[in-house]
């Protein structure tokens, strides 16, 4: 196999390409460290510009594409690390799969970084193989990891969690999400990685002076006096914090909802009342069910995650006890996460082989609701309903018929353990906050339950692990976003610009 060629003063063979291909796979893994809790942003801008630095010294495209997956590689399986947990929850029949599901799963994603360093290779190459103009790859590096973090969240139903930029849900550079989305947040960190590479301490003093800047912005946006609501709402969280294990156990299932419902009827009482994620574990059918929660609710609407069942279907829903005591099915998930809540050719794998999602239900896979759908909740404006994983989509909002008041997530992270998945799972909600500049209520089965503000700011919180209810007032709706009125189109036009200067740089570099 062809080695890497490095250059200080002169050519100087110094690894093969699977000592290499060790290196960057180890500095992607650093570069995980900037996601939620860690939070070491700069670790990843660091972890980027060496990997941008190795990656300028690949011989061809093929080293450059092999090089990119390693990275890809490294940072998916540190940053999804979580991803194994829900194999254990029946780990006797379903803990063999965890270190192929890591593996997959960070082995596909690391696909799209091969791609995008491969083809940046291909668009700087010379008619000898080499690279035209080191600045110009590193400008193409830039577009296409941005790219394929974009593709990423689209493709194959699309997975957007630990996006790059989103290391920056924790600062004050979060609230560029306003202007640009996700992937500006992804395109500013890139940015700031490879303006060193590329033009030395010059580029380091530019990068710094942006990242000052981008800051000064997100510490004014948060300085801004917020707007005072009177009689503004007040909801209540419930968090019964039940075991993923013994969630549906006959003899636990009793105990958390009797938790919830005493959770529910403590005084004084708030304006509205939310259970999380598949909060009942009984058919709600049963009158009995329905009239106990009305009854600890007391006149105050109760929204809760429930199994809807229908013509041998069975969905992830949202339901409402009214003020009134009626029970009205308000919301089917339709962003359903695939291997979990689904599988591909489901019933013919049930039928043959036994296997269902992780989530499912009697031998089940959930069926998909129509799409997002805004909630009219009489007397206290409108929601958009977000089941679980489904916050961390952006076009979950974007595609809604309207602008809600509100934004609701209900989840169970009990799935995800007890260090990255929980804490990533909240920064991708504080993060859709800010895109839309709306109020979010989240609340988990366990978890991180919180009540956020229009700027992706916790104003009422429970902590992971902690069985408890919480009241808080919501704040008052920003006026539209940038983001939120144009989608990526602000993005693009980023995007485009780099283009048109990487196709400047490619024309004027003689061959």
């Amino acid at each position: 196999m062809a080695r890497v060629r490095y250059r200080f003063g002169g050519r100087l063979r110094v690894w093969p390409h699977f000592g290499t291909v060790f290196g960057v796979f180890a500095l992607g893994a650093f570069a995980a460290l900037g996601q939620a809790p860690i939070d070491a942003w700069y670790v990843t801008i660091l972890a980027f510009s060496l990997i941008f630095f190795i990656l300028t010294f690949a011989e061809n495209s093929l080293a450059a594409g092999l090089l990119g997956f390693g990275a890809g590689l490294g940072y998916f399986a540190a940053s999804l690390n979580w991803i194994v947990l829900p194999f254990f929850v029946d780990a006797p029949s379903d803990g063999w799969m965890a270190p192929f599901a890591l593996f997959f799963m960070a082995g596909g994603l690391a696909c799209f970084w091969a791609l995008a360093s491969w083809l940046g290779f291909l668009v700087m190459q010379r008619a000898d193989g080499g690279i035209l103009s080191r600045r110009g790859f590193i400008l193409a590096l830039v577009i296409g990891l941005t790219g394929a973090e974009y593709l990423r969240g689209v493709v194959f139903t699309g997975f957007p969690w630990a996006s790059i930029g989103h290391v920056w849900i924790n600062t004050p550079l979060s609230q560029v999400a306003a202007l640009a989305g996700p992937n500006g947040l992804t395109l500013l960190l890139l940015a700031m990685a490879a303006l060193p590479v590329g033009f030395g301490w010059r580029g380091f003093g530019f990068s710094v002076l942006l990242l000052g800047v981008i800051a000064a912005f997100g510490l004014y946006r948060l300085s801004q006096d917020e707007p005072v609501i009177e009689n503004a709402l007040t909801v209540r969280l419930v968090q019964p914090n039940a075991k993923q294990s013994a969630k549906w156990a006959p003899e636990f299932a009793n105990i958390y909802f009797e938790r919830q419902l005493a959770f529910s009827a403590a005084r004084p009482l708030p304006d509205v009342i939310i259970w999380p994620e598949t909060a009942v574990p009984y058919s709600l059918q049963d009158p009995i069910i329905v009239e106990r929660m009305a009854q600890a609710a007391q006149g105050r609407p109760l929204l809760f995650g429930f199994h809807r069942y229908a013509d041998a279907r069975v969905w992830n829903s949202l339901g409402l006890i009214t003020a009134n005591g009626d029970f009205e099915p308000v919301y089917d998930k339709f962003h359903l996460v695939p291997f979990g809540e689904y599988i591909p050719f489901g019933d013919q794998l049930y039928d043959w082989f036994g296997l269902t999602g992780l989530a499912a239900t009697d031998g089940q896979t959930y069926s998909a609701g129509p799409g997002p759908k805004v909630v009219d909740l009489e007397g206290f404006g409108s929601f958009l309903p977000l089941i679980c994983y489904e916050a961390v989509f952006t076009q979950s909002i974007q595609n809604a018929a309207t602008r809600p008041n509100w934004l609701l997530q209900v989840t169970n992270d009990a799935w995800f353990g007890n260090f990255s998945g929980p804490a990533q799972h909240l920064a991708q909600a504080r993060l859709r906050a800010i895109e839309q500049g709306l109020p979010m209520v989240r609340v988990a089965n366990t978890g991180f339950s919180a009540i956020i503000d229009p700027k992706g700011r916790i104003t009422a919180q429970i902590l992971l692990n902690q069985a408890a209810y919480k009241d808080g007032t919501l704040a008052q709706a920003l006026a539209p976003t940038p983001y939120s009125l144009w989608g990526g189109e602000i993005f693009f036009a980023l995007i485009g610009f780099l283009i048109f200067i990487l196709i400047f740089v490619r024309l004027s570099v003689r061959t």
